[in-house]
């Protein structure tokens, strides 16, 4: 019998050191990190670390499983990098000697290597890719927005542009957007595709330099994997919607001449793309928008041959509003004024169904002029007093946000309240629900007003004000007594009757015994201390955690309410002292 050996089986089995795992892969840490974002393997923590280390605690190793090392041994792309080695030496040697052509010879047969069978062996069905899309959206349009830099290059930037105007251009032709906010982060969408929701945020366009604390190296290696990951995205939707792929304008191809001129149709075909206010070619007729949403929900029976109806009856208005939405701007027309963000704009206004324009002279891509007599929105965002409202007058003069709101409240509102120069609503993010909201979460006064929700101090006013209107009731109805006697008389035998009538249909209950509020309250306070004395021993620090990180969220909500109140208290001020002026100067120009 083989005698036992410590630190050889179980958890420092199962597991190997970083440096262990390169010196078996032949590697060293730039390719190794590489190999392993590509192919998605990262580090573990197992349960016993002691173990693990082989009972080395002196410093934290990063480990990983031995059986994930075993996995990259025979990927093609180590010997890739390999040959990639090889290359370099040659390279360097060629140039040393001054044999040029041999130099010029290596560089055009520099070994490359695709990710192809990487997204394929990762994502083994489409709707994996989909749920794993949000990442990937995300870097790739902050990648679209870098300047050109040394340490971002050209060709990375221009692809991620490229590929996520495509994933936009799905979404208009789709009608897939359903929710939008915007901070001061950038432009947060979310959309369903192929039934799942797809959420990524749109940094702000304003080009600014990466600072260098962050490893952009890094980050370009998650850029290359996302963009192979993102062209087989949208050539599997664009084809699911029997679009050309790569996207093309109806009646129009590419230029098929040579030299400057080329080059530069090119570039306006492709700003005109980029613009995503026209729609694309279809590769065969129909499949448009107005076909998809003609779809109806079917009475279909539940699997057990029962049928619900009040699950059927939601589901039909989920799906009408959704259908509002679809095409909630149709048969509406905006104008862009310069200073507005135009492509997130031109997005959302398009992916519910709208048209979109903006001045010529400021960006390619304009379908319609200003005067146009059929614009029923101009969109600014200056002053009121720099907008010129006197050229045209059939059209609602507002400002970005009313887009937003519209979107997430999946209706028109009034533009009444989103003219230029108004003060605009709050704008609530739609990501935040009853289902997400943690006990002692900060909820503003207009949300809770648009969930129904009402403070205690807004219900002890309204109680006073009806207190108020009913002694106003009984004043008046004093007054009138003397005057209606006839009626009184003829009020009380129908109360009579209704006295006849509910003692006839009198019954005797159950007592329940009358609680106090405050007997009431210290019942549940002795029920949760009960309770709380219940949660296991070990279990116990991650009950303390979670009831002191409670307790900071609730004294967060509480100064934010305070900071509110004073807030508004002071508008209240500022507002009554502007109309007191605004009378003293009337009175004396009256005078």
């Amino acid at each position: 019998m083989r005698k036992k050996v410590k630190y050889e089986t179980g958890e420092a089995a199962r597991f190997v050191s970083r440096k262990h795992a390169m010196r078996k892969l032949q590697l060293n840490l730039k390719d190794f990190r590489r190999l392993c974002i590509l192919k998605g393997i990262h580090p573990r923590e197992p349960r016993n670390r002691k173990r693990a280390q082989k009972g080395n605690l002196s410093k934290v190793m990063t480990l990983f499983h031995e059986k994930d090392i075993r996995f990259l041994l025979h990927e093609p792309i180590v010997f890739k990098f390999r040959d990639f080695k090889v290359f370099l030496k040659k390279l360097k040697k060629a140039h040393d000697k001054g044999n040029f052509e041999a130099e010029l010879r290596l560089k055009e047969n520099k070994p490359k290597y695709n990710l192809d069978h990487i997204v394929k062996e990762r994502y083994p069905t489409f709707v994996d890719a989909i749920r794993d899309l949000e990442d990937c959206l995300c870097l790739c349009s902050l990648y679209a927005t870098f300047p050109k830099n040394p340490r971002t290059p050209t060709e990375m930037v221009d692809l991620c542009k490229k590929l996520t105007v495509e994933f936009m251009h799905y979404v208009i032709e789709a009608r897939a957007l359903r929710k939008v906010f915007v901070s001061i982060k950038g432009y947060y969408f979310q959309a369903e595709v192929m039934g799942q929701t797809v959420t990524w945020v749109v940094p702000h366009q304003y080009a600014y330099d990466p600072p260098e604390s962050v490893d952009l190296k890094l980050m370009s290696i998650f850029v290359e994997f996302y963009t192979t990951m993102l062209g087989f995205v949208n050539f599997r939707l664009y084809h699911n919607l029997n679009l050309q792929y790569p996207p093309a304008l109806p009646h129009q191809t590419l230029p098929a001449a040579t030299g400057e001129d080329s080059k530069q149709d090119d570039e306006s075909f492709m700003d005109r793309v980029a613009a995503l206010n026209q729609s694309l070619a279809r590769t065969v007729a129909g499949g448009s928008e107005e076909e998809m949403e003609e779809d109806q929900l079917d009475d279909i029976p539940m699997a057990d041959g029962s049928q619900n109806p009040e699950a059927l009856e939601a589901a039909k208005a989920a799906a009408e509003e959704l259908h509002r939405l679809k095409s909630l701007f149709k048969g509406k027309r905006f104008f862009l004024g310069r200073e507005v963000p135009r492509e997130s704009l031109v997005f959302m206004v398009r992916a519910i169904g709208g048209e979109a324009s903006w001045d010529e002279t400021c960006a390619p891509g304009a379908t319609f002029k200003e005067g146009d007599s059929q614009v029923t929105h101009q969109i600014n965002d200056r002053p009121k007093e720099s907008v010129d409202m006197k050229h045209v007058g059939a059209r609602y003069y507002i400002q970005p946000q009313w887009i937003f709101d519209c979107i997430n409240q999946r209706k028109l509102l009034p533009e009444s309240e989103y003219f230029v120069g108004e003060v605009l609503p709050p704008h609530l993010s739609p990501f935040v629900d009853a289902s997400s909201r943690r006990i002692g979460d900060y909820i503003p006064p207009e949300e809770k007003k648009m969930l129904g929700m009402e403070d205690e101090a807004a219900a002890e006013k309204r109680a006073r004000a009806k207190e108020e209107e009913e002694e106003e009731e009984e004043d008046e109805s004093d007054e009138e007594e003397d005057d209606d006697e006839e009626e009184s008389e003829a009020s009380e035998e129908e109360a009579e009757k209704a006295e006849e009538k509910a003692s006839s249909k009198m019954s005797v209950e159950t007592g329940k015994a009358a609680v106090a509020e405050e007997d009431a309250k210290a019942l549940e306070a002795e029920e949760f201390r009960l309770r709380a004395m219940m949660v296991k021993k070990k279990h116990r620090p991650l009950y303390k955690s979670m009831m002191k990180a409670r307790k900071r969220r609730v004294h967060e909500s509480r100064q934010l309410e305070w900071k509110r109140k004073e807030h508004d208290a002071k508008d209240k001020t500022a507002s009554k002292k502007k109309a007191s002026s605004a009378t003293k100067v009337k009175k004396a120009t009256s005078g």
